[in-house]
């Protein structure tokens, strides 16, 4: 199963982040269609993003109500609700299937992956944040038993959009990619 994490409550953003458009699309959105050619996907989200709830019911997209009380706690019921599962941030607007796919495949549905790209791979605009050389993006799996670096190598999970100039940053790249 794959968990879109869009409950947050977008501080830095100033406005509820999954239904902003990237590519004339809604974020939430254009992370759904890559993970639907994946696996079965439910949507997670909070009383912090009404607006995500009505576009979910709009366009048919399964949703939980999470607390909504911060990222980690969100984790740790869904956990409780549903097992091992991989999570994605609605915000994460140039994942791809494959990315996905790495990340099930190398999940033995214990141990917990934290995605990351090495800091070559980063395009030299974006500013990830960074731990031991590697660059912490949006794409995870979590376990119950412990924790583990997973390497991915699409550059643009580096661009997690969470400020207006990081949204105008996406909607550039969208038009360069014709995505």
């Amino acid at each position: 199963m794959i968990v879109i994490m869009a409950g947050g409550r977008s501080s830095r953003m100033g406005r509820e982040k999954p239904v902003l458009r990237v590519g004339g699309v809604p974020m939430l959105l254009r992370v759904y269609w890559e993970a639907e050619k994946v696996d079965e996907i439910i949507v997670a989200l909070s009383r912090n993003t009404p607006r995500t709830r009505e576009l979910c019911l709009r366009e048919g997209v399964p949703f939980v109500e999470t607390p909504g009380k911060g990222y980690v706690e969100d984790i740790i019921y869904l956990l409780r609700e549903f097992g091992p599962f991989v999570g994605v941030s609605a915000d994460l607007p140039f994942v791809r299937a494959g990315d996905f796919q790495a990340i099930e495949r190398a999940f033995d549905w214990k141990t917990s992956l934290t995605g990351v790209l090495p800091l070559r791979l980063v395009p030299r605009d974006l500013k990830p944040v960074t731990y031991r050389g590697y660059a912490i993006v949006g794409l995870n799996a979590v376990g119950t038993e412990g924790e583990e670096f997973f390497e991915l190598s699409n550059p643009l999970l580096a661009l997690n959009v969470n400020t207006p100039e990081e949204l105008k940053l996406a909607e550039r790249i969208a038009r360069l990619v014709g995505k």
